[in-house]
């Protein structure tokens, strides 16, 4: 029984500290959400077009060679 209570303590006491730590956290302001966002979406774009030229790319040049 007192391990039981130990244990409650202890997610109790972990939560604490969490809520704490989050507290401590330098959130961002919306334009900045907002920015980072576009930003991240753009750079998926971007990488998402380079691997289909890519893809195309080599598959003209595999049906070139194996005809």
């Amino acid at each position: 029984m007192s391990e039981q209570k130990d244990e409650k303590k202890g997610v109790f006491q972990f939560i604490r500290e969490v809520r704490t730590e989050l507290n401590k956290v330098s959130w961002p302001t919306k334009n900045e959400l907002v920015s980072y966002t576009g930003a991240v979406g753009l750079a998926v774009v971007i990488v998402c077009a380079l691997i289909w030229v890519c893809d195309t790319a080599f598959a003209k040049l595999f049906r070139l060679i194996l005809g």
